[in-house]
């Protein structure tokens, strides 16, 4: 059976590689995406759950061959598929708590290498859930106390927000398993040093920069998979850095166009270097609009951890191109010449082979894109 590696693995060279993968979640099902090293022609499987909105897709680089999907039918009942064999056959999970009759599961995340099986879930309303058998059976777990201030962010939130509120990043520091952290949209970051007994605040830094006192929603939250030196947020304040052996945020959107600005929702990193990241910019005026600033479209990167920024439009249209680019639709590969790709709202594929130099369209007309995620398969 052909190897799959999902992009927390180090950077491979084009010898190595079969074929590259794109998982594609819609809001109308699932889409395979398949190119050869070189990135020019790309082949299509799917649609899996048709009808079904896919709000994530991941591959889990643990065993290079499980699939699991979190998807939302048409009745709004909230379904986790697991495939063993790269979506050629689906099983539904067994059991979830009681309370995603109401919900639904907007992040997946696969635990630390060294647990297998272990699978988190982020939920919106805002909940985290653990699986301990590969994705068939999940339960709750929560802060043991109840004053805490991440129990009364989500109760606060489930009262004033209903299904705006989500728990939309979950990440597993790669040199501890036990070290959790979660981005709490509305509420902030939070971190576990026990597997999600006990959770700290991780916000300091944001205040200063609140101005309206509004709460932090933050976006999206990266670190890096084999050197996690930073932690990156794109947060409805701006583009943030955290140096893991700090306590304080650092805005580095600031450094950004003022132009431009730094709102946005998806961010990104480089597999093979902690100080690039990339984002995607857009205007966010008093009708909360999202989309491409002036209807021209561009990504930013950074390659010193965001104290400087380039623009990068090449091939992307120069005019009249209204995107938006939700939380989880920015993404990269793990390719030595690193690709990155990021889908619209409106339902098209974008890709660079040369890491956001120039950029070509590689699918149209599909639905709402709610979430990229790579692997490749390696040669035998």
């Amino acid at each position: 059976m052909a190897i799959v590696e999902e992009k927390l693995a180090p950077i491979h060279v084009r010898g190595k590689i079969s074929e590259l993968i794109l998982f594609i979640s819609t809001a109308k099902g699932a889409f395979l995406y398949y190119s050869d090293p070189d990135r020019r022609h790309w082949d299509v499987n799917g649609p899996h759950f048709l009808g079904s909105k896919v709000y994530h897709l991941i591959l889990d680089h643990r065993d290079n061959k499980t699939l699991i999907a979190s998807t939302q039918s048409f009745n709004n009942e909230s379904i986790i598929y697991i495939s063993k064999n790269l979506g050629r056959s689906w099983e539904p999970a067994n059991s979830m708590p009681d309370f995603i009759d109401n919900n639904y599961i907007c992040y997946l995340s696969p635990g630390h290498i060294s647990d297998p099986e272990t699978w988190y879930a982020g939920t919106s309303n805002q909940g985290l859930l653990k699986s301990i058998d590969g994705g068939f059976n999940w339960k709750t777990i929560h802060d043991s106390n109840s004053n805490s201030e991440i129990n009364k962010f989500i109760n606060t939130n489930k009262n004033n927000y209903q299904k705006n509120s989500k728990l939309q990043s979950i990440i597993i520091d790669p040199q501890d398993k036990k070290h959790l952290y979660v981005g709490l949209s509305p509420g902030g970051v939070f971190e576990s040093l026990d597997d999600g007994k006990n959770w700290g605040s991780l916000n300091k830094g944001l205040i200063t920069q609140n101005k309206t006192n509004k709460i932090n929603n933050p976006y999206s939250i990266a670190l890096h998979a084999s050197s996690p030196t930073y932690l990156f947020q794109q947060n409805s304040l701006g583009i943030f850095r955290l140096n893991k052996s700090s306590s304080e945020w650092l805005h580095i959107g600031d450094n950004l166009p003022k132009d431009i600005g730094n709102f946005g929702l998806p961010i990104t990193i480089h597999p093979a270097d902690p100080n690039t990241i990339w984002v995607f910019p857009m205007d966010n005026n008093e009708t909360f609009s999202r989309v491409s600033q002036g209807g021209q479209p561009a990504l930013y990167c950074s390659q010193d951890a965001g104290d400087s920024w380039f623009r990068q439009d090449i091939g992307l249209p120069m005019r009249n191109a209204w995107f938006t680019v939700t939380e989880k639709c920015l993404s990269t590969d793990c390719m030595d010449n690193t690709g990155v790709y990021f889908g619209t709202t409106s339902g098209s594929l974008w890709m660079s082979n040369n890491e956001g130099n120039s950029w070509r369209q590689i699918a149209v007309h599909l639905p709402e894109i709610t979430a990229i995620e790579t692997g490749v398969i390696l040669k035998k």
